[in-house]
């Protein structure tokens, strides 16, 4: 039987149709493989954030503040990658708590920002390092070079994704 032609890939050189169906086996393990890792990663910090009577999104909300100082709610859904109700459920559940609080800008009233309280900055400051402990200890199979590298082509995944998304493929 012979080869058919399938479309050029990125490079401009015409692949095959047997190419392409290992492309596409690859791409689906690759997924697959993707989303066993963060399972099995979440295995070893949820319930270290349990125990703190957090959840990821929540932590991720109070990280954020952590590193990045006060920031518009819109800003902290767009980094921490969830919808905009989550995002005002989430500050509501932590403001309860005292360990954030939103105020709105005093330059546009339409935007609200989230803070840390001293409660809330003392919380994530303690458990911050024990986190990225047990992330590394999730990690501990791969060696720092190849963290890097694995890091890199996740950059490099997400930045084409992007681009995807939006109709266009991104040159890299």
């Amino acid at each position: 039987m012979p080869v058919r032609k399938a479309p050029r890939t990125r490079a401009g050189i015409t692949a095959t149709r047997d190419e392409t169906d290992l492309d596409r086996a690859a791409t689906l393990q690759l997924v697959i493989a993707l989303a066993r890792a963060v399972k099995e990663i979440d295995k070893w910090v949820r319930p270290h954030l349990a125990r703190q009577g957090l959840g990821g999104t929540e932590f991720a909300v109070l990280e954020v503040l952590y590193h990045k100082g006060p920031l518009p709610l819109g800003e902290i859904r767009d980094r921490i990658l969830v919808t905009g109700a989550s995002t005002t459920y989430i500050a509501k559940k932590l403001e309860r708590r005292g360990l954030m609080r939103r105020r709105p800008s005093g330059e546009d009233q339409r935007v609200v920002f989230g803070e840390l309280t001293p409660a809330g900055r003392k919380l994530i400051g303690d458990l911050f390092p024990v986190h990225v402990e047990h992330l590394r200890q999730a990690m501990a199979g791969l060696s720092v070079q190849e963290k890097r590298a694995a890091g890199h082509l996740m950059r490099k995944l997400v930045q084409h994704a992007r681009g995807a998304g939006r109709g266009g493929v991104p040159r890299g």
